[in-house]
């Protein structure tokens, strides 16, 4: 089956079937994502039956232990990197902090880094504060017209100095995807280390990391149909050079090296429900494949896509046919993911509330972009109306987007 079938995966989230959401379109998934059905029997049975210290020396403990470690070790076959490289911590923006402090401690003030002004602040943000140490700070602008961050000014900022180059796999604002693997190979070239921030592309299919090349990949579970979680893959040679966040008696941990917090671990073991999920869509499309667990991810990741450039083509046209606003990024479904934002003549969050009279549950605001809407001319205060979705959206649920977008607009 090369084509995916829509009413497996809705199937697959209880949401679909609440009653209390009978009728509304969801539109805001860049914000989060509904839960598989996989991840919250996990974490319900977790609670129900796990729910006491796990890797202690008595059965229902160990239970509870095998479960984290599952989680582990099936989400980074999904990833497809080690297991040691794969750590949880509470958010992506508090595992972005916590790496940042251990470059602060590793970088001198004869070293650089570059950011760009497409991230979220998220990954911007934390990276920045290490100019108060003395560390050079360089930005990469987008184009002030289109949001594209373009390859050749990264490059150009990129000299002996940088150790660290740090920028979105796609925006949360523009959507456009950038070229991870082609800017890791320059990063590397150069001597320095690529920091991915995988958040607003990983609702999209689960990536390859390794296929990619970056050093750290960022993302977040509750945005992947899990549960409230950061998910960051650090490689082993980075890591091993990196200075210990946590307790000195962990430092031999690599999964604790960079997670100060106690970890949560009824969400830890829940985890596991997300690579489930993959394998049920894949044995559904696929059945009888026994490929390995990267290559279900990339098989479920390449259905998933092509579904979701289908229902964004006639969002796109609808919205360049329009002249009363300003799409924000590309405006062909090749060149992006499904989160799409639009600049009115009036306040966002207005407009949002207009559409949820017509079942359609959307966001306005600057979705904590303020340094990307400011290059493109939008006032953050005013901010943008954000339309996303994912591969769990129907055609007719764009359908009634775009008859609701009419309306209001």
């Amino acid at each position: 089956m090369t084509k995916l079938d829509i009413d497996f995966v809705r199937q697959q989230f209880p949401a679909f079937s609440e009653p209390t959401l009978d009728g509304q379109a969801f539109f805001e998934n860049a914000g989060g994502s509904y839960t598989c059905g996989q991840v919250i029997d996990r974490l319900t049975r977790y609670y129900r039956q796990r729910k006491v210290q796990p890797y202690a020396p008595y059965e229902v403990s160990e239970l509870a232990g095998r479960e984290m470690d599952e989680a582990h070790t099936r989400m980074s076959s999904v990833l497809n990197v080690a297991p040691e490289e794969l750590s949880f911590g509470p958010s992506t923006t508090q595992n972005t902090y916590v790496l940042a402090q251990a470059f602060r401690q590793m970088l001198t003030g004869k070293d650089a880094i570059i950011v760009t002004n497409q991230d979220h602040e998220a990954n911007s943000g934390p990276w920045r504060r290490l100019a108060e140490s003395g560390i050079e700070v360089r930005e990469s602008r987008v184009d002030a017209q289109t949001g594209h961050l373009d390859i050749k000014d990264l490059a150009n900022l990129l000299d002996d100095k940088v150790r660290l180059v740090c920028f979105p796999h796609c925006s949360n604002i523009v959507g456009e995807v950038n070229p991870v693997a082609e800017i890791c190979q320059m990063v590397h070239d150069a001597g320095a280390v690529a920091c991915v921030d995988g958040v607003s592309y990983a609702p999209h299919g689960f990536p390859d990391v390794t296929a990619l090349g970056p050093d750290i990949y960022l993302f977040s579970s509750y945005k992947t149909y899990g549960p409230h979680q950061g998910i960051m893959v650090v490689r082993k040679t980075l890591a091993e050079q990196l200075p210990n966040q946590g307790h000195y008696f962990n430092a031999s941990y690599p999964n604790k090296k960079f997670t100060p917090a106690g970890p949560d671990h009824a969400q830890i073991a829940a985890c596991a429900g997300m690579a489930d999920y993959v394998d049920a869509v894949h044995a559904h499309h696929f059945p009888g494949d026994d490929s390995d667990a990267a290559a279900r991810a990339r098989a479920a990741h390449d259905l998933q896509g092509a579904h979701e450039k289908r229902l964004l083509a006639p969002v796109l046209d609808y919205l360049r046919g329009r002249n009363d606003i300003r799409l924000l990024g590309p405006d062909t479904a090749e060149l992006r993911v499904p989160t799409v934002a639009i600049h009115v003549d009036r306040p966002a969050e207005p407009i949002a509330a207009q559409l949820a009279e017509h079942g359609i549950m959307a966001g306005g605001g600057d979705f904590y972009a303020v340094r990307l809407l400011e290059a493109l001319g939008v006032d953050p205060a005013h901010g943008a109306l954000r339309l996303s979705f994912v591969h769990y959206t129907s055609s007719e649920e764009t359908e009634k987007l775009i008859k609701a977008l009419d309306a209001v607009l």
